[in-house]
């Protein structure tokens, strides 16, 4: 009997301790994880996440560290809790205690305050002496075929889909370090590297499923820490892609949303697709309809749009972006589809993150031709209708157009073929800061450069001198270095096409542009033109911060001068289709009698004793001049 008697006490046990368990409170996410003690602003609010943790009290006991509010929303499976950090809080770990309503302690989660960064705040980002080169991170370098394949995610490797992962990851970008630090770039723009954890097409990175997670198929928080550091020991910076317009439809919150309010058209089945209609936010005529019909639509069914004027989201956005800058060490960021968000929140959201770090640089994207409309969102911009910008910098889409149009652009009576890049850069005073812009040949998005100029060497190297003369940062998309381009015209605007694989980033390639060996003779040249230019850039700082003046086109010559006072060049962009020789009296008013020159590129001398300079046929000359 005793023995029995033992028995079922244990089972009542065992059944009781199994009952207990499954009703316990389980809390799976706090977000953010941990913070950092000696941040500007005092506030830090917890999204925390778990099932039916709405009946819960959380009390922490640290000094330095006050607890001002619990928020409970519609769903009973979250909590955001308020706190206040001190400012002279020390870094250090502490217990949250979740009670239920009879006081009982049910959960306790560990926070840590960690201890910043010496000079954290006063870092530097990307600014005018830097060089950019971009990179879709999955079709770069696969360093590591062991994330190839990931059992917890949906979509796996396979290199003969356009739009499919091809396996490039973290490990490929430190990998390749040398290569960009010897070609000349300061900074890499790296395309989102956190979780898409869609069905199909994920390998883009801008369907983000986990705001705090690196993609596991290109590697861990820790690895892209360690990528970080390892660029920063070779002087390069690392920009971070980021998204704060819409998210991926497979995020761990879709199915269980704070608030039926967190994305928008949350209730309907079909969700309104976005007008596109950028000009509405500027447009003093608009009506709140349009401007609704331009923010709040989806992109497209598979990318919910996040409603940045809900508070709890509106903070939940900042504080990651400001957690990524903090915890990875970085050097700048670009902000995808700048101007579809909610503005205000791009107020804060801007205002936030250079109040923690006023010399950071962020540059965003406002694709348009239009300057008047970039230059509203710039920082320091006085615009009509009061509204504040805190964003440094701006992609310069005008500029780019302009300059392909002027490339491609045949002679015709009356006309400059370089009138239009000329006219944009005179449109200038729109900008507050002109400088700060990042110019660029052609981007992720875009038809591949090399295409752009239907594969005219000449006007390859013209364009890009300009783009190394004119003012702002330069950005270089991968592989243009060695021609890529997509060859069949009608896929021009394919990005799986455009985003091609970097030959001899994956075993077995027949073409390493990393070596040189399979590359044609032309490619080769482009890669060693490409080398020399982006190095001379890099160290003449009269390129970075000179003063501008450029000469109306004239014979179908432009002529754009940098100055400082201990260096000038002067570039010179022939669109003649013959040798070309080139009346220097015109730019006396910058040249002041100067009698020679040299190439920057070549060390060929010129002598400009005699009043003339002859330059090649359908070319951009880069002098140095003496």
């Amino acid at each position: 009997m005793r023995n029995i008697k033992s028995v079922l006490i244990t089972l009542l046990f065992a059944i009781s301790s199994a009952v207990m368990a499954k009703s316990s409170t389980v809390i799976d996410r706090v977000e953010p994880a941990f913070w950092w003690a000696g941040m500007v602003h005092p506030e830090l609010q917890l999204l925390v996440h778990g099932d039916d943790i709405s009946n819960l009290n959380a009390t922490i006991n640290y000094d330095g560290v006050t607890l001002d509010q619990t928020i409970k929303v519609e769903n009973p499976n979250y909590l955001f809790l308020n706190l206040t950090l001190a400012k002279d809080v020390k870094a250090g770990s502490f217990p949250i205690e979740f009670k239920n309503t009879k006081g009982k302690v049910v959960f306790t989660y560990t926070y840590e305050l960690k201890e910043r960064r010496k000079d954290s705040a006063a870092r530097e980002g990307f600014n005018k002496s830097d060089i950019m080169y971009l990179i879709t991170p999955d079709r770069w370098v696969n360093g590591d075929e062991s994330n190839d394949k990931v059992p917890s995610m949906r979509e796996d490797v396979n290199r003969s889909l356009e739009g499919g992962r091809h396996g490039g990851d973290i490990q490929g970008l430190v990998n390749s370090l040398d290569y960009i630090d010897e070609m000349g770039f300061t900074a890499i723009w790296v395309n989102p590297l956190l979780e898409n954890d869609m069905d199909s097409y994920s390998y883009h990175g801008y369907s983000t499923t986990d705001y705090y997670k690196i993609d596991a198929h290109y590697g861990s928080n820790e690895d892209y820490v360690n990528f970080v550091a390892e660029a920063n020991k070779k002087g390069i910076k690392i920009i971070m892609d980021m998204i704060e317009n819409h998210c991926g439809l497979n995020h761990w919150w879709t199915n269980d949303l704070p608030t039926k309010d967190w994305y928008h058209y949350s209730d309907m089945k079909e969700k309104p697709v976005t007008s596109h209609q950028r000009v509405t936010v500027a447009d003093p005529y608009a009506t709140e309809t349009d401007k609704a019909r331009h923010s709040d639509g989806w992109f497209v069914q598979s990318m919910p749009d996040l409603n940045q004027k809900n508070p709890l989201l509106a903070n939940y956005l900042i504080q990651n972006s400001i957690w990524w800058i903090e915890y990875a060490n970085l050097g700048g960021i670009r902000q995808d589809t700048y101007p579809y968000p909610d503005p205000d929140f791009m107020t804060e959201w801007t205002r936030r993150i250079m109040q923690e770090y006023p010399n950071f640089n962020i540059v965003g994207e406002e694709w348009t031709s239009n300057p008047a409309l970039v230059s509203r969102w710039q920082k320091g911009k006085e615009n009509q209708n009061g509204y504040v910008s805190y964003c440094p910098s701006m992609m310069d889409f005008p500029i780019q157009e302009a300059l392909i149009n002027s490339l491609n652009k045949e002679a015709a009576q009356y006309t400059q073929t370089f009138n239009e890049v000329y006219e944009k850069l005179a449109m200038d005073f729109l900008y507050s800061d002109p400088a700060n812009l990042v110019t660029f040949p052609d981007n992720h998005d875009t038809p591949r450069y090399w295409n752009q100029i239907n594969e005219d060497f000449d006007l390859y190297k013209m364009g890009l001198v300009y783009i190394y003369t004119t003012r702002g940062i330069p950005q270089i998309f991968y592989g243009t270095e060695i021609l890529m381009g997509v060859d069949d015209e009608t896929q021009h605007h394919n990005h799986g096409l455009i985003r091609e694989d970097f030959p001899g980033g994956w075993k077995g390639d027949k073409v390493n542009a990393f070596t040189g060996e399979g590359l044609t003779a032309q490619q080769k040249e482009a890669q060693e033109f490409m080398k020399k230019l982006t190095n001379f850039r890099k160290n003449n700082p009269v390129l970075h911060t000179g003063e501008l003046k450029h000469f109306s086109p004239y014979k179908e010559v432009y002529v754009m001068f940098r100055y400082n006072d201990s260096t000038k060049i002067m570039s010179i962009f022939n669109k003649n289709k013959q040798e070309t020789k080139v009346d220097l009296g015109h730019y006396q008013e910058v040249l002041k009698g100067a009698t020679k020159a040299t190439d920057a590129l070549t060390g060929k001398t010129y002598d400009l004793s005699n009043g003339t300079i002859t330059v090649p046929a359908v070319s951009g000359t880069m002098l140095i001049v003496e």
